[in-house]
């Protein structure tokens, strides 16, 4: 599947990559494992509910979180960050 990148998607994981970078690694390699299968069990996907319906939720670390939307084979990336900043 092809990822497509938010423009706050972009300037957020900017900002957190620059405040952590350690997380680096980590950070592409769920880019490749959502490319590869957005379900992956080690992504923890889910979806999410009320007025974020139709989206979806996985883990880069305990506390932070990708949101993306699924179309036909693209995984559009919206947001990322801890859990009370993205829901």
């Amino acid at each position: 599947m092809r990822l497509e990148l938010d423009k706050t998607f972009t300037r957020r994981a900017k900002k957190l990559l620059q405040r952590h970078p350690f997380l680096k690694k980590r950070y592409f390699e769920l880019l490749t494992k959502l490319s590869n299968n957005p379900f992956d069990p080690t992504l923890h996907t889910h979806p999410l509910k009320g007025n974020m319906e139709g989206k979806y939720a996985c883990s880069l670390t305990y506390e932070l979180r990708v949101v993306f939307r699924l179309y036909d084979d693209i995984i559009h990336l919206l947001d990322i960050g801890s859990h009370d900043e993205v829901y």
